[in-house]
């Protein structure tokens, strides 16, 4: 194999999936950049100050920056190193989608309210207030544009691309199945790696982030498609912390429209870090993988993984 057959797939007219990687991060890092710097900076000349706040309405800003140069990177990309469409990276969107998008939102909020409910029951948690009012209202509306940012550009990027071409990359050595099973975990690692910086991050939760992962990438292993998991991240956020109060991996946005008091054991709860820390936690994803398993199988007539994940339709 000389250098050029190295670095080159000549038969799919591409680099070869380390190289398409690595460009793809140089690409995805200046995309960000580009979109993020600027802004930051303008803003920063009229009031340094905004900023600096910790609330829903800097975070909802700086990562809206940061999702918009994900995606436009990915595009990239896509486009130009990958030669693949956009639409092939999970996001092929029509009637069906979002009606799988649907049903992920659904499960998101279903199964939070489960732990939810299992520690109120347990004597877990107390509720010592349910919020309302304008204020509220803005922190929810915020924090719903928040997570849907994150639930699209994270699941874009960490499933759409990254599992892609991992399993893309390994087909020829480890068969489709096996590909697809080494691109999961290996972009769950990641995905658990990436919140491992958060606040009250343990090893535990960070092991417990990557199952998430497994979780997250069910729905698109077995559709071809992104729907299930971005409904899902989105309203498992949501309710998790928005509606219920509980940290968000770790993250504590200071208002929720159930106000609670955490208690019970940390093993099952996840205590500081939030739910997804805690074996109640764990319960939920292994129940939020059966049911969309159920819901592929009802709505396509089987649960199969799509080949299309690891088989590249090249533009």
């Amino acid at each position: 194999m000389n250098l050029k057959s190295t670095v080159w797939n000549a038969e799919e007219g591409r680099p070869r999936t380390p190289i398409r990687m690595v460009l793809g991060v140089v690409v995805l890092v200046l995309a960000t950049a580009v979109l993020t710097i600027p802004p930051l900076l303008v803003l920063s000349l009229f009031d340094a100050a905004l900023l600096a706040g910790a609330g829903v309405g800097s975070m909802l800003f700086s990562t809206g920056l940061s999702g918009i140069g994900a995606v436009v990177g990915i595009w990239l990309a896509g486009r130009y190193i990958d030669r693949r469409r956009f639409a092939d990276f999970g996001m092929r969107i029509d009637r069906e989608w979002w009606i799988d998008c649907g049903f992920g939102l659904a499960l998101g909020g279903l199964l939070m309210t489960g732990v939810f409910l299992v520690q109120l029951t347990a004597g877990w948690i107390e509720v010592t207030a349910v919020f309302a009012g304008e204020a509220l209202l803005w922190v929810v509306v915020g924090s719903l544009l928040l997570f849907v940012i994150v639930g699209v550009y994270e699941e874009l990027l960490l499933r759409g691309y990254l599992l892609t071409n991992l399993a893309e990359g390994a087909r020829g050595t480890l068969g489709i199945a096996g590909a697809i099973a080494f691109a999961t975990v290996a972009s769950s690692v990641a995905f658990g790696a990436l919140h491992a910086s958060n606040p009250n991050a343990t090893t535990v939760s960070t092991l417990a982030i990557s199952f998430a992962g497994v979780m997250l990438a069910l729905g698109y292993l077995l559709t071809g498609e992104l729907a299930i998991p971005i409904g899902l991240h989105i309203t498992w956020n949501l309710f998790q912390g928005t509606v219920y109060g509980f940290p968000v991996s770790g993250l504590d946005f200071g208002a929720s429209i159930v106000d609670i008091e955490q208690g019970g054991p940390e093993m099952a709860t996840g205590g500081s870090f939030g739910p997804e820390a805690g074996l109640l936690g764990f319960a939920a994803m292994v129940a939020g993988c059966l049911l969309t398993v159920a819901w592929v199988r009802w709505r396509y007539g089987d649960a199969e993984l799509d080949e299309r994940v690891a088989i590249p339709d090249f533009r």
